[in-house]
């Protein structure tokens, strides 16, 4: 594997054209689920990606961001942006849907996006970034760990079915 220069990689606001490559990217990081390439690209031309990702872009809270190099599509993350009245009203950033894409893991991509994630942050007035990442993702853990983040708090999930 030969390291990427991270100079060429460019982090940009997601665009609509950027919807079906970022379902594909979260899909393919959610390995647990190993569906083929076919049932991935079907999966992610359904509709209501695009309305989510309407609803993500007119939020003045949520920014969803994409890794490109080469004109490609490469990683993806969301921040949030979540106002509070702890610590004298310090706003928090949540970081999400942090993928980068199988074949480019190992290259800097994800601490490229992470070191935007945190300017972005900065630049936003936010005081805290925190992140999730699911329990059996240890080589996850390991790259937030050495990019300094720190694992302080145990999360907790409730999915609401429909």
């Amino acid at each position: 594997m030969i390291p990427l220069n991270n100079d060429t990689i460019k982090i940009r606001r997601a665009q609509p054209e950027d919807v079906a490559r970022t379902v594909e990217l979260i899909m393919l990081g959610a390995a647990r689920d190993a569906k083929t390439p076919d049932d991935i690209a079907v999966e992610a031309a359904h509709p209501a990606y695009r309305e989510a990702f309407a609803e993500i872009a007119k939020s003045p809270h949520n920014l969803l961001f994409v890794a490109e190099r080469g004109g490609v599509v490469v990683g993806t993350y969301q921040l949030t942006v979540i106002p509070g009245l702890a610590a004298r009203g310090r706003r928090r950033g949540k970081i999400e849907s942090v993928h980068v894409a199988p074949e480019c893991r190992g290259h800097g991509i994800g601490a490229v996006m992470m070191r935007h994630a945190i300017d972005t942050a900065k630049a936003q007035g936010i005081g805290l970034v925190e992140l999730t990442s699911d329990k059996a993702r240890t080589d996850a853990h390991r790259f937030y760990v050495n990019l300094g983040f720190a694992q302080s708090h145990e999360g907790f999930k409730f999915v609401i079915e429909p």
